[in-house]
């Protein structure tokens, strides 16, 4: 963990969100993908309310959930990208902002904060979605899971979207859902929030996950930042 001195408090220039589960509420569109493929595959359809929870966590995540089977299974990964193909094909159909997510980015856009986006979601499901729903050319940083080697929690991606956005990470804040994305932040010497509106699943502990606070809506952030 870096030093607390390179988290001091001080003004911030760059709000970075992680997409699925804080930026924009996907699980909708991956949940219909999931049952879709289990149908495909006359397995039932799970509940909404079993899948959301995971959808944080990937397609790997997904599979794991819906099939019921181990990385290593010669049957999985023809059943990720078929899911992948599928959420591809139907990827902003339900997906939104989640509630006052669109204000928050009026407001900082008023206040001269840029914001960003770090993800472990590949490219090329990122940009035709953020795309679809005009958040692409707003954004000053877009940094998904393969445009560098490394992923969330390594630093790295973090690191890059700082530079991207031309801001110091001490002058930058990472909200995310996942434990992992406060370790990433952490990792970086950015400040850190937790988005408690986002996917959670029955064993996350987000007061153990040591992020500077945490957040019940969107609009929270801004009065975190007026507090700043």
């Amino acid at each position: 963990m870096p030093p607390a001195s390179t988290r001091t408090p001080g003004t911030i220039r760059t709000v970075l969100f992680d997409l699925d589960g804080t930026l924009l509420d996907t699980a909708p569109d991956l949940a219909q993908a999931l049952n879709t493929v289990l149908i495909e595959n006359n397995r039932p359809p799970l509940p909404y309310e079993t899948i959301r929870p995971v959808v944080s966590h990937g397609g790997i995540a997904l599979i794991k959930l819906g099939f019921e089977l181990e990385q290593s299974d010669p049957s999985f990964e023809p059943l990720r990208q078929r899911l992948l193909e599928t959420y591809r094909e139907n990827i902003s159909r339900l997906t939104r902002p989640f509630p006052g997510i669109t204000d928050v980015l009026d407001v900082l856009g008023e206040r001269g904060i840029s914001w960003g986006i770090v993800t472990n979601k590949p490219g090329w499901l990122t940009d035709p979605l953020l795309k679809d729903l005009g958040l692409y050319d707003r954004a000053t940083a877009i940094v998904s899971g393969d445009t560098l080697d490394e992923r969330k929690p390594h630093p790295a991606p973090m690191l890059h979207a700082c530079e991207l956005a031309g801001s110091e990470p001490g002058q930058c804040v990472y909200i995310g859902d996942a434990e992992r994305d406060i370790e990433a932040g952490i990792n970086a010497g950015m400040h850190t929030l937790v988005a408690l509106f986002g996917y959670f699943q029955e064993h996350d502990d987000p007061q153990n996950w040591k992020a500077d606070d945490m957040i019940e809506s969107p609009m929270d952030l801004l009065a975190w930042l007026d507090k700043r």
